[in-house]
């Protein structure tokens, strides 16, 4: 029977920040790594390492005139990694269409499918009779799955390499599995890619679980480099759901 998979997203990786040698400039003691290098690198074209304007001294206040006026190609200074489970394969089609960002997905082709993970869409999960004809469903196509797979394995027998007779196979079958089934990604991007992601997906015309995504990791990236983040207001929809927007991205 087919098993509900949540949202889980975890930060993996993020910049690290070594001040350079021969440069009279320290980073702020309140700033994360992350906004140590934007603000670095900002100071960098201009040389104003001894921070000549007191209003933007302060880290967070000079990262604040930064997205203020635009200069977003900072941002690309810095990256971080999130580790995303429990997404389905038709949000991860619309992940994968931000191509600033990189991935690597979880291979259908090599993994063995195991229990059929499925990501249940909210409007399906809130009403008993439409979550019971999709999990049936669903069951359903994961049993003409498992049928397809035992067949295609028996006609590429010949084949003496198990692991590409395997390959072959499920390459095939895979093809019956529904949009729902659960994918697992990990993701890279510079702060500027990844505020570019939230803007556009943690809006309120998103589809509801690539939102959820959007906001996960908006509560992630805040937590590396909060005066790059702080900028996105979060608020929540009639419907109990949330988005965030910011003032700076259109």
């Amino acid at each position: 029977m087919a098993v509900a998979s949540n949202l889980d997203v975890q930060l993996v990786a993020a910049t690290r920040f070594t001040p350079p040698t021969g440069v009279e400039w320290e980073p702020d003691p309140a700033a994360s790594p992350a906004e140590s290098v934007v603000e670095f690198a900002g100071r960098a074209c201009y040389e104003t390492f001894d921070r000549p304007n007191p209003h933007t001294a302060a880290n967070d206040s000079y990262l604040h005139h930064v997205i203020e006026v635009g200069h977003d190609a900072l941002l690309e200074h810095a990256t971080a990694t999130l580790y995303v489970r429990g997404l389905s394969r038709a949000a991860g089609n619309e992940l994968l269409r931000h191509r600033h960002l990189s991935f690597s997905q979880l291979s259908q082709r090599y993994v063995p499918a195991g229990q059929s993970e499925v990501v249940v869409p909210v409007a399906i999960a809130e009403d008993p009779e439409l979550r019971e004809l999709f999990v049936r469903a669903v069951d359903d196509s994961r049993f003409v799955y498992d049928e397809l797979l035992r067949a295609l394995e028996e006609d590429t027998a010949a084949e003496p390499n198990a692991l590409l007779r395997r390959k072959k196979a499920r390459q095939a079958a895979r093809a019956i599995l529904p949009n729902a089934t659960e994918t697992r990604f990990v993701v890279t991007g510079n702060y500027r890619a990844w505020r570019e992601f939230i803007a556009a997906r943690a809006s309120e015309h998103a589809d509801a679980e690539i939102r959820a995504l959007a906001l996960a990791c908006l509560d992630l990236l805040r937590g590396t480099a909060p005066s790059l983040f702080d900028d996105f207001l979060v608020s929540e929809l009639a419907d109990g759901t949330k988005m965030a927007t910011s003032p700076y991205i259109q």
